[in-house]
């Protein structure tokens, strides 16, 4: 099959869960035998940019002609069967959509966020998870200034999602959500249920050398207030306080806006051990030697990728109950669930896991068969290429012949 994939990669600045995994998906259809033609914009490009052209970023974002004419370009001398869409934010913009109608190419798009229906495409403010716009209202999120704090950066964004909409309704061929979870919070759009599927982010198998388990925990993730990182500093504190001088210890690994609070609060304890970004081999080697992996999120992850990457290691993934994590993880079983917004409780499940190391062993060994039975990157492959079959069997309504929109 032949594959176009469009995507904008977020900025290295802050590493991003997003990229990895458009990456990991688009080297697998490639060494499937598939023909994987990447239409990539990075959004790193715009540091060089002079004032003059960043200044065009907001109507860019809105209607981006120059993305336009390019990808008609590669459509035509590539002749994709299907073109895959990942994140048009904010280089390439949703306006592609209206190209892929022009040339008959069936879309398939792929959700990481809550982006189509709010502009922080996080469902998250003030510290706690809001609904203010799941029903499709777009204002709440410019009078909040949801994007960037700031109500002039949030205007043009709102106005794209806007323009685009009905776009979205009518010239995708199938969506993909990637938990039910993010699906069901994205219910208020209207988008067509027979084209919705569910579909988990694909996590690659890594070859870790046996090693012990070590008393230690680790949080392995971007150091910002929705990933819940004051929530684990809090519940840390609590469970060594209880704990005394021989409790486990604390690994935490990423980076983020949270790095200096991180940073003072862990140079102050000597159970903590900041070891900032690290790469996938690496987390993964750490996750694979501690007892449990920490995931506090406060918002509602649509995909709780670090908890699969844990059973991917054979390590029990510990997590609010919140979001994606109460249909990845079964808890007592092949990981633990914790109320969310409850540092007390978060840390009573930290010592729990000191207390009882082996039934702690006992999750990660079934957390790695849930891995093998529900997150089988071989089947997960299969599953996207089904769905591409789908698309192309079933064009969306805009993309009928006798269409005259």
């Amino acid at each position: 099959m032949k594959v176009m994939v469009v995507h904008n990669h977020c900025r290295s600045a802050g590493p991003s869960g997003e990229n990895r995994v458009v990456e990991q998906e688009t080297e697998a259809l490639a060494e499937g035998g598939h023909d994987v033609i990447r239409f990539w914009r990075d959004s790193d490009e715009i540091e060089s940019w002079p004032m003059t052209k960043k200044a065009l970023i907001p109507a860019r974002m809105i209607w981006s002609r120059g993305s336009q004419q390019e990808l008609m370009t590669a459509i035509r001398e590539r002749q994709p069967d299907v073109v895959h869409v990942h994140s048009t934010f904010p280089l390439i913009s949703d306006a592609i959509l209206y190209t892929c109608r022009n040339m008959r190419v069936p879309v398939v798009a792929t959700f990481h966020n809550y982006r189509l229906g709010c502009t922080s495409g996080a469902f998250f403010r003030d510290g706690a998870p809001c609904h203010e716009c799941a029903g499709g209202a777009l204002l709440p999120g410019v009078k909040h200034g949801c994007y960037r704090d700031s109500r002039a950066a949030s205007a043009p964004l709102a106005l794209s999602i806007g323009i685009h909409r009905r776009a979205w309704r009518s010239l995708v061929s199938a969506y993909l959500f990637i938990s039910a979870s993010q699906r069901d919070l994205l219910g208020g759009l209207g988008l067509p249920e027979e084209r919705l599927f569910v579909r988990h982010n694909m996590i690659p198998r890594r070859n870790l050398k046996p090693a012990g388990r070590t008393p230690t925990v680790v949080y392995a993730g971007r150091l910002a207030e929705e990933k819940g990182v004051r929530l684990l500093m809090e519940a840390w504190d609590r469970y060594r306080s209880a704990a005394g001088d021989l409790g486990l210890r604390l690994v935490i690994a990423g980076s983020g806006p949270l790095d200096r609070v991180v940073a003072e609060w862990a140079a102050a304890r000597s159970s903590v051990e900041l070891v900032g970004f690290v790469s996938g081999a690496r987390c993964a080697e750490l996750m694979s030697q501690a007892r449990a992996v920490l995931i506090p999120s406060v918002w509602e992850e649509p995909f709780g990728l670090v908890a699969v990457e844990a059973m991917a290691a054979g390590t029990a993934p510990v997590a609010t109950k919140r979001g994606s994590f109460v249909e990845l993880i079964a808890h007592g079983e092949d990981g633990v669930l914790f109320p969310p917004d409850d540092p007390a409780a978060f840390a009573s499940v930290i010592a729990d896991i000191e207390a009882r190391p082996q039934a702690y062993e006992a999750y990660g060994d079934r957390a790695r068969e849930t891995y093998e039975q529900r997150f089988n990157p071989e089947h997960s492959l299969k599953r996207l290429l089904e769905i591409y079959d789908f698309a192309i069997a079933n064009p969306a309504p805009g993309l009928m012949p006798d269409n005259k929109g």
